[in-house]
């Protein structure tokens, strides 16, 4: 069974993909009971004319060839479907001397009106009002005048034509709402999907950034310790102390950016501007040359603060691992209507400061390049001539 049969519409609309499938068991059954009526049709005429005694006013061979085009007629009903208008027209012009095909004539017209343009049922309409004069010409009724004749038909082909046009919108229309509410579910899963990726990857590049940056000094202290077996057990406790801090600090991380999966990422504590101070205290903890200039003359929304501050810790985390040694420059600087620009710019790396470099999925960048694009700004990158390390970052900042 098909589609259009389960669903209680009916045959889609002709053209579509569903109009080409095989008919199910609710339009057999409709085939069946259109056939059914028209025999049923063609015999109640056999019946009025046989007990009205007026065969004998017309030949017996006329009567005969009557009722084999009548029986065609209903045969050919079968067909309905794929040559609708074909067999209206075959119909109409049979109709013009045999009245027993009367019930397939209005069967067929129906068809038409149902499965094909409103233009095209137009165009068959006025042929089979034409067959209907032509038949009344040839083959009068002896008690009834040919106006009353006339009338009678027009009603009957237009009660058909009406019926199958009603059926045709009907169904259009219901096809329509189908379409619809099966668009409007495609666009709501494909919204979920987004929604879905976009929280992926707002927790990915939450982990990168918070537990890379984290971990980068448990790196280099770590590596510190390797690369200076002869360091005094001052030196010692020191680097100690910041890796027990920084592992403490990245599972307090950790707990939080693991909350995005439990809570809308809105809900969590986020850093903004007034938190540069610390960060950068912190990298100088590790043990890192770090300037910082800030000199917006007034507050910033959150989610420039926000994204600012994850620019600068991206950056010093870059620099920690490939450019040991070397000395940051942080710089923040705009205002209203201008726009926040943020300068990391670091000096080449320091040979006596060698420390295995953690390794790197290359993907930091790329993910604050697409956080800075959802924040309306631009973002560079590359060496300066001095053989250091510039990341430049502009922010919009509404006057």
């Amino acid at each position: 069974m098909n589609a259009s049969a389960t669903s209680g519409l009916g045959p889609p609309p002709p053209g579509t993909p569903a109009a080409r499938r095989r008919r199910g068991l609710r339009e057999w059954a409709v085939d069946l009971a259109l056939f059914l009526f028209a025999v049923l049709f063609g015999l109640l005429e056999v019946v009025l004319r046989v007990e009205a005694a007026t065969v004998p006013e017309h030949p017996e061979w006329l009567f005969a060839l009557d009722q084999l085009v009548g029986v065609l007629g209903c045969a050919a009903l079968w067909l309905r479907r794929r040559f609708p208008v074909q067999l209206a027209v075959a119909l109409i012009l049979l109709s013009t001397f045999s009245e027993l095909v009367a019930g397939a004539l209005l069967v067929s017209m129906f068809t038409v009106a149902v499965h094909r343009p409103p233009p095209v049922t137009w165009r068959i309409f006025p042929l089979s009002l034409g067959a209907t004069v032509i038949y009344v010409v040839l083959r009068p009724e002896p008690d009834l005048p040919a106006f009353v004749t006339m009338l009678f038909g027009l009603a009957v082909q237009g009660a058909a034509v009406g019926w199958g046009l009603y059926v045709h919108h009907r169904r259009r229309l219901l096809w329509s709402l189908q379409d619809r509410a099966e668009r409007a579910e495609t666009e709501a899963r494909l919204r979920a999907e987004q929604a879905r990726h976009h929280a992926r990857e707002e927790i990915a590049r939450e982990i990168h950034d918070v537990l890379g940056h984290r971990l980068s000094l448990l790196s280099v202290h770590a590596g510190a310790l390797e690369y200076r077996p002869d360091a005094s057990a001052e030196d010692v406790a020191r680097a100690a102390t910041v890796i027990r801090e920084s592992a403490h600090r990245a599972l307090q991380d950790l707990r939080e950016v693991i909350g995005v999966l439990r809570a809308p990422v809105g809900e969590l504590p986020q850093p903004t501007l007034a938190d540069l101070p610390a960060l950068v205290a912190e990298s100088r903890r590790a043990g890192m040359a770090v300037e910082l200039r800030r000199e917006p003359p007034g507050p910033v929304s959150d989610a420039a603060g926000r994204t600012t501050y994850r620019i600068v810790q991206e950056a010093l985390t870059n620099a920690r691992k490939h450019a040991p040694g070397a000395a940051v420059e942080v710089a923040v600087t705009g205002g209203p209507g201008e726009g926040l620009t943020v300068e990391v710019r670091n000096t080449p790396p320091d040979p006596a400061a060698g420390t295995s470099v953690p390794p790197s999925a290359g993907q930091g960048l790329a993910g604050l390049a697409e956080r800075v694009a959802l924040a309306g700004g631009r973002l560079s990158r590359g060496p300066t001539p001095e053989g250091g390390w510039l990341l430049t970052a502009w922010l919009p900042w509404p006057p």
